[in-house]
């Protein structure tokens, strides 16, 4: 049988940032990385230190490996690095080639394979965290339950999250497995708000008009109820609130940053951070002054009207 969930697991960081490493690496070519690239990572994990973050979150495709390579590289120029930090990484997503289309895979063996790639680039022995990038279709508790057991009694992952997965397919999931899934990591911003609006929206036909929202129904909840750690990926909206006059909700973005002293990133992060799930934000900048005025968003608190005028401005319609 499951193990009965705990109510917090605890095993993701304490800090509410993790530093997103898709910048790392270069190109997406797949040829080698160069020493550019490595200085580049360098300066962004020491600048992700500094302001606290310690979770480094990878996917096997990132750069084409190349992420997870130039990380490695790091690591193995500092040894003491690895010490300071934890790891977590993706598997599931197959990119088309000649012979096939793209698509997702958790079949156990594509799992397996990707998890001794994965330690092989980042040149350690053990993740910390392994998530499943993407919802398989076909994918069967089951089968990814002997593949995590099997990984687990290796010691080439400690524990197992998911990406991208709504309420009812981390519900089917977690009845074959023993542990928890620890944590999901969806989409989740000022520009995104789907998970957030379902709930604020159910009850009215907005629900149903608002693309996308329905799908993302009791997702927080389950997650809360459940002790995951939410990570938001995509946390700092692709920069689309970077120039005031673009939107209403851009200006509330900067008026906000303005009237406490700090950037507009640190706000869209800081709204994130104040909602009650405990939401961790996955920056991904691979600037490494950016990463550091980052550090700003965990020391604001939004007051609940500045919360909501950024939530309302940004979905361009008042609530029901």
């Amino acid at each position: 049988m499951p193990a009965a969930l705990p109510l917090r697991t605890h095993v993701t960081d304490a800090s509410p940032l993790v530093y997103g490493c898709m910048a790392l690496g270069g190109d997406w070519s797949g040829g080698p990385i160069t020493e550019a690239d490595v200085a580049q990572a360098h300066a962004a994990v020491e600048a992700a230190l500094e302001i606290g973050i310690t979770l480094f979150d990878h996917a096997d495709i990132y750069r084409r490996g190349k992420a997870e390579t130039v990380f490695g590289e790091v690591l193995r120029r500092n040894p003491a690095l690895r010490a300071k930090l934890r790891l977590q990484s993706k598997c599931g997503i197959r990119f088309a080639d000649d012979d096939h289309v793209g698509r997702y895979d958790l079949s156990a063996a594509y799992i397996e394979a990707s998890v001794d790639g994965i330690l092989q680039r980042l040149g350690v022995e053990r993740l910390d965290i392994l998530l499943l990038h993407r919802p398989d279709a076909l994918m069967e508790p089951a089968e990814i339950a002997h593949a995590f057991g099997r990984l687990k009694a290796a010691g080439k992952v400690s524990h197992l999250g998911v990406s991208n997965m709504h309420a009812g397919q981390m519900r089917w999931l977690q009845t074959a497995l023993d542990e928890p899934i620890v944590v999901n990591q969806l989409e989740l911003s000022l520009a995104k708000l789907d998970a957030i609006d379902v709930g604020t929206t159910f009850n009215d036909p907005q629900a149903a008009t608002r693309p996308g929202g329905i799908a993302w129904a009791g997702t927080l909840e389950y997650a809360q109820q459940h002790g995951m750690q939410l990570q938001a990926w995509g946390s700092l909206a692709q920069g689309r609130f970077n120039d005031p006059a673009a939107s209403p909700a851009a200006q509330a973005v900067h008026d906000i940053a303005q009237a406490h002293g700090t950037t507009p990133n640190a706000v869209l992060l800081a709204w994130l951070l104040r909602h009650p799930a405990g939401i961790q934000a996955v920056i991904g900048t691979g600037n490494a002054d950016r990463i550091r005025a980052c550090g700003d968003a965990t020391r604001l608190t939004l007051s609940r009207e500045e919360w909501y005028r950024l939530y309302v401005t940004a979905r361009g319609q008042a609530l029901p």
